[in-house]
């Protein structure tokens, strides 16, 4: 494998490493949501081809061409262009933007949920193939992730019809009132994106990420019984195919660490809310752990303050088993000059001197 330039001759990339728990010459960094929404070069992409944005995720052409984007900037890893509504659509709820995903027939019926078909993403998802092998190919020895969303936060995309910003009601009385229904569903789900997580490692992923990304709405007893057994059955599924990473959005609390690591991950990705030293105070120093700058502070600024919290985090991961990343993607009104300032910060430190 060609090495970029913070590798060493024979050993893996530093991102391969640092998912190993091994120490690293320097924290390697990468960023949810960094190919789209803040960088420039994306918005001229768009500008220059205005397809629909359901359409660019599976071109494999296109979606190539914008997973490439922040190369550049010197993140260590990059993750490919998609959504985590990807898998959906050939499983009979097709969707588009507009700007928020909707779906285009809202299965608000419990019973229309249990005629969603199962994933065979091979078949279903031909673009995956190409687009692994155009940006493996153009990426310089980068590792290259994969990623899903969750059974849970996929459910409430089911039932809601839409994102949730009026809340998961008709998901909660779903869960309530028809829970064998939805434990089906959610078992299907679960299936599904453990083979569509398993296609991305056959075409090349270094590492997998599921996000749970609905994981605040729910409360403790809903995330126990419909969020975590089926988190923990994709993984489960996928163990011995390659390094997992698992990230619940709890953006305003900090979830029990313990609740994070039942899922059964390899990788723990952290909200911010969660610090890293409490994450491994509880589960032993030997986790490894990915993030968890607050999104909304690298939005807001000012520079010093994201400065401090950055190299507060790199502390705490000690240059050993950490991945800096974000507590969550980010966020559209973030000025790319801050994004690109934070990735030369992490890179600027280092633990082999």
């Amino acid at each position: 494998m060609t090495m970029h330039e913070d590798g060493r001759n024979g050993e893996s990339p530093l991102l391969v490493r640092a998912l190993r728990g091994e120490a690293v010459e320097r924290t390697p960094v990468w960023l949810m949501r960094q190919a789209g929404r803040t960088d420039p070069a994306y918005l001229a992409y768009r500008e220059a081809h205005p397809l629909p944005l359901q359409d660019l995720f599976i071109s494999a052409e296109a979606a190539a061409e914008i997973t490439l984007l922040p190369a550049r900037l010197g993140v260590d890893a990059l993750i490919v262009f998609q959504d985590i509504l990807t898998p959906l659509g050939p499983m009979g709820a097709p969707f588009r933007f507009s700007p928020e995903p909707v779906i285009e027939r809202p299965l608000h019926v419990p019973e229309d949920l249990l005629a969603l078909r199962p994933l065979d993403p091979a078949t279903d998802l031909p673009h995956a193939a190409p687009l692994f092998r155009t940006v493996l190919r153009e990426a310089a020895g980068l590792p290259v992730l994969g990623f899903a969303g969750a059974p849970l936060t996929l459910l409430a995309f089911l039932a809601e019809g839409r994102g949730f910003r009026d809340g998961i009601p008709r998901t909660r009385a779903l869960l309530s009132d028809h829970p064998a229904i939805a434990e089906a569903v959610l078992g299907l789900l679960a299936d599904s994106v453990a083979s569509w997580l398993g296609h991305q490692f056959d075409c090349g992923a270094a590492a997998v990420q599921l996000f749970e990304s609905a994981a605040f709405l729910f409360t403790p007893e809903e995330y126990r019984r419909f969020a975590l057994p089926f988190q923990r059955r994709v993984f489960d599924a996928l163990r011995g195919r390659g390094t997992t990473i698992h990230f619940a959005h709890f953006p305003d609390a900090a979830p029990p660490p313990r609740l994070l690591a039942a899922a059964g991950a390899d990788v723990l990705s952290l909200p911010a809310t969660l610090s890293i030293d409490e994450a491994r105070a509880e589960l032993g120093a030997d986790t490894v752990v990915q993030g968890n700058l607050d999104n909304r502070l690298l939005a807001s600024g000012p520079l010093d303050a994201v400065d401090a919290a950055a190299r507060e985090c790199l502390r705490q991961g000690g240059g050993r088993g950490h991945v800096f990343n974000l507590g969550h993607g980010l966020l559209r009104e973030t000025p790319h000059e801050h994004v690109v300032h934070l990735v030369s910060l992490v890179r600027s430190v280092r633990w082999d001197r």
